[in-house]
């Protein structure tokens, strides 16, 4: 969480963080934001996924990218362009960890156009 608020903010961005669901929960009722990058598992496997589905019905042309290690530990993979799976991935990118942060900012970057 630290080392990506460092990056994004060295690229620029006004971050705000939260280290839980609850947090983050508490964060999107008073702020609105322009992007939200989330961890699909924080204290919840699926804490990503709830608070991406917050941020939509806030506002569905919010972006959101869910970070994840799912794949790697797992064998999982969540693709919200498979049909199956994007009727309840709310979330305009899933990038798995190990995170590259060029790639993240390059998402960020085109989901902001």
């Amino acid at each position: 969480l630290e080392q990506t608020d460092a990056v994004l903010t060295g690229a620029g961005y006004h971050t705000i963080t939260a280290d839980s669901e609850k947090k983050g929960m508490e964060l999107l009722d008073k702020e609105k934001p322009n992007l939200a990058v989330f961890d699909l598992m924080m204290e919840n496997m699926d804490s990503g996924f709830i608070l991406s589905r917050k941020v939509k019905s806030m506002d569905s042309s919010i972006p959101v990218i869910i970070v994840t290690a799912v794949t790697s530990e797992t064998g999982l993979h969540f693709d919200k362009d498979d049909n199956t799976q994007s009727s309840w991935i709310k979330a305009d990118a899933i990038i798995n960890k190990d995170i590259r942060y060029e790639q993240l900012l390059s998402k960020i970057a085109d989901l902001l156009k």
